[in-house]
């Protein structure tokens, strides 16, 4: 019992040095409200973003990206990358184009986008395509 004393006094000095040292780098809990407006906007874009995606499900999609050596993965991530401003303006040039040139208008706007961002040096999906750096 004499042992356990005679060491307590030095545990428990480390101790409260641990806990006065947890204590100075500890950061405090904020909250905040989140506004309606904002909560719409993520979902709107959550949901414009899963629109493109199931859009990638069809057939007609597919065998265009395959006939122009583009794998759907990579237009998948390319999706997950766009910024909301991107997907905005995406979106309203899909509203605006014709019924028919649907498919081949989202196609041509995938490359397109695909082509800036390599000139751009973001990404390097098309070795022809050299940096603008």
């Amino acid at each position: 019992m004499s042992g356990i004393r005679k060491h307590l006094k030095n545990v428990s000095f480390v101790m409260a040095l641990l806990l006065a040292l947890g204590s100075v780098w500890s950061s405090t809990a904020t909250a905040a409200m989140v506004g309606t407006g904002e909560m719409v906007y993520d979902q709107t874009v959550q949901l414009d973003r899963q629109q493109l995606m199931d859009m990638l499900d069809t057939q007609a999609v597919q065998d265009k990206l395959a006939d122009m050596g583009v794998s759907e993965d990579q237009v998948r991530d390319r999706i997950q990358n766009l910024t909301p401003q991107e997907l905005a303006d995406f979106e309203q040039t899909l509203a605006e184009a014709p019924a028919g040139q649907d498919v081949v208008g989202i196609i041509v706007l995938f490359l397109l986008v695909f082509i800036i961002t390599d000139m751009l040096c973001a990404t390097n999906i098309f070795p022809f395509i050299n940096c603008i750096r």
